[in-house]
């Protein structure tokens, strides 16, 4: 599904939409992933496959489930944008990044914060009534 130029990350995004895609989600997706990065392809896919999974469960009894992910490069910094559709209220504690939810610990959006503290970024949530929208900018260079 998706060559975004990085091997590693394309295994995330293609096994993640794919995912999604069986559950009945529609996905739009562009992701082109430059070679110069300073955060681990590991803590990437942790970064996305949180961020992904986090949309896939807001859709979750959705009438119009939705999921728009765009990954590159913006003004020397690694942009990533993942906007789905949501209830009007959210099941977590912006302030915290911790999920109410029971069962399932709820800490991705914890880690999430975490690894783009780790590599100096920046993390922008948004609720609007009906979409959520994570943004992440993480530097190209140290």
């Amino acid at each position: 599904l998706c060559d975004s130029g990085n091997v590693n990350l394309d295994a995330i995004l293609n096994s993640k939409i794919s995912l999604a895609e069986k559950n009945g989600i529609r996905v739009d997706y562009k992701a082109a992933c430059p070679a110069n990065l300073t955060v681990s392809d590991i803590d990437l896919c942790a970064l996305i496959g949180n961020l992904i999974d986090n949309a896939v469960e807001a859709c979750e009894g959705l009438a119009d489930p939705y999921i728009r992910l765009y990954i590159g490069v913006l003004k020397n910094q690694l942009y990533i944008s993942v906007q789905n559709s949501a209830k009007e209220e959210l099941d977590f504690d912006e302030r915290n990044y911790i999920s109410k939810k029971r069962g399932n610990h709820g800490l991705g959006m914890k880690r999430v914060q975490v690894l783009v503290d780790q590599y100096g970024g920046f993390l922008n949530l948004q609720n609007q009534p009906g979409i959520f929208a994570a943004e992440v900018l993480l530097p190209l260079t140290a």
